[in-house]
């Protein structure tokens, strides 16, 4: 690991002011940490902001929720406020990682870093979620930008991610055995103007499935998914699945989802 400079922000403030585009912000580390023992990733100042109270906690307001960005996947999983508003989203956090993962992780964290196969950023899609940051409110549909890329600004600080609450949702992956990470993940929500098909793990980054959530809108039932053909275009193949498999898995687990609502 190479040398850096650490800074703990006592407020958002001073973390946005040092940062730089050769620094990170730390909260849980699951990722930013193990990249930089392994030499993966190397930052001239590392900012930790998980001291900051400001950015953590959950608060429902009319028909939304909304959790601070530094909130642990374990928090949001056992919170009473999420498993009323959006159960889906409190049983995707307990299938997050291991319980060290979970106790460590934080939703801002996953989001920013946008691995494709996080689950966390599927619920961003398919709950029509905003994520606040010290400067601006970003729709998730123009938020993940591409494998591990987002919109951010290297001085910008997610606060918060505020997720309107559906009339009906499930998340449905099949968990890599070792990791829990989504081979494929999909999130199923429907809204009053509509329904959103939110697949992970399939692609290099998240994305709405315009087909299915069509389809969805229409008729809300699995069987309606039946005609829907899913392309293996641009699909992810690896050790653990081929892309032709995800593409049929994709169709598979939003069937499950549906099921599930």
């Amino acid at each position: 690991m190479k040398r850096f400079n650490y800074h703990s922000a006592k407020d958002v403030k001073e973390a946005s002011k040092i940062a730089s585009s050769n620094s990170v912000f730390l909260a849980g580390g699951m990722t930013t940490l193990p990249s930089m023992k392994l030499g993966l990733a190397s930052y001239k100042d590392v900012i930790d902001i998980k001291k900051i109270k400001k950015l953590s906690g959950i608060k429902i307001t009319g028909k939304t929720i909304t959790i601070g960005a530094t909130t642990k996947h374990t928090e949001v999983a056992n919170s009473k406020e999420v498993k009323k508003a959006i159960p889906s989203l409190a049983a995707l956090a307990e299938g997050i990682g291991d319980p060290q993962v979970r106790n460590r992780g934080t939703i801002g964290g996953s989001i920013a870093n946008n691995d494709p196969a996080a689950d966390y950023p599927s619920a961003c899609i398919a709950l029509n979620a905003t994520i606040h940051t010290n400067n601006r409110k970003i729709d998730a549909e123009k938020f993940f930008r591409g494998m591990f890329e987002t919109s951010l600004k290297s001085s910008e600080v997610i606060e918060a991610v505020e997720f309107n609450i559906p009339q009906k949702s499930s998340y449905q992956k099949l968990p890599n055995p070792a990791s829990r990470y989504a081979i494929v993940g999909v999130y199923v929500a429907k809204h009053k103007s509509g329904t959103n098909v939110a697949v992970t793990g399939a692609k290099s980054c998240v994305y709405n499935d315009q087909d299915i959530a069509k389809t969805l809108s229409k008729n809300f039932s699995s069987s309606a998914i039946d005609n829907v053909k899913i392309s293996s275009s641009g699909m992810n193949s690896d050790i653990h699945a081929s892309a032709d498999y995800r593409a049929n898995m994709v169709k598979a687990f939003a069937k499950k989802a549906v099921d599930a609502c």
